[in-house]
Formats: structure tokens, sequence, C-alpha cells
């Protein structure tokens, strides 16, 4: 448990990817009424692949680590694989997260799968439970 504190820790004090991206494919907002957070996320996204990744934002310290951790994660995948990621993909990185944080661990993901839906112009919009399942 300690190490998991420090990794959240370390991440929520120096995001390596806290950042308002310029050359970006999409930009996507998204807020969260149960956790009070906003983020702002950038993808550039090449031939379905995601190059790049930043995010801005109010958010709490669980919110900001996740959100460069996991944001780390998703370079050079395709965007396919990052629409199945869940809460699921979360746990198994950084090992369990608490009831009480799960809406702050994934608001990230539910910015990125709407960045990715408008992107895609596919008119979806996903909701926490479609990411906390």
């Amino acid at each position: 448990m300690a190490l998991y504190s420090e990794i959240i820790t370390s991440y929520s004090k120096n995001p390596p990817n806290r950042f308002e991206m310029e050359d970006f494919s999409v930009r996507y907002n998204e807020e969260s009424r149960l956790c009070g957070d906003t983020i702002e996320i950038f993808l550039k996204i090449e031939n379905g692949i995601i190059k790049d990744y930043s995010f801005i934002g109010n958010t709490s310290i669980i919110t900001t680590a996740c959100a460069s951790i996991f944001g780390e994660s998703i370079i050079d995948l395709d965007i396919s694989e990052v629409l199945d990621f869940d809460l699921n993909h979360i746990k198994s990185l950084v090992w369990e997260i608490s009831p009480r944080r799960k809406y702050a661990a994934t608001l990230w993901l539910l910015a990125t799968h709407n960045a990715i839906h408008s992107y895609l112009k596919d008119w979806i919009i996903e909701d926490f439970t479609d990411v906390i399942r």
C-alpha cells in the first residue's frame, strides 16, 4: 500500500502530461458532479493510433495521478483498444481503487472515451456506467 501512495503522490505533484496540447486532433471536456472534478483531454490521433495525450483541469489528487499514469499508458495504442478499457483495466495497473474514489480514478478514462467518440463523430456519449462495469 505504501508504494501505491508514493506513486499517486508523485504523479499528482508532477504530472508529466498536464498541459494544454497545441497540435491536437480532438479535445474534450468532462466534469463529474460526483467528485467535483473537471478535466479537459487533448489527443493527437494518427491513423487510429493515439500519438500524444495531455490534460488540464481542476482535478483532485486521485484524478490528477490517474490521468497522468494512464495517459502515458495509452500512447501508441489503437483507439479501439482504449475504448475497451474500464475500471478493471485501471485496477490491473495500480492495484485496488476504493469505491469512494472510483469516479475520480475514472474521470480521465470517461473523458478519453468521449474524446475518441467525438473524433470518430459516432454520436456516442458515455457516462460513468460505461467505464465502471
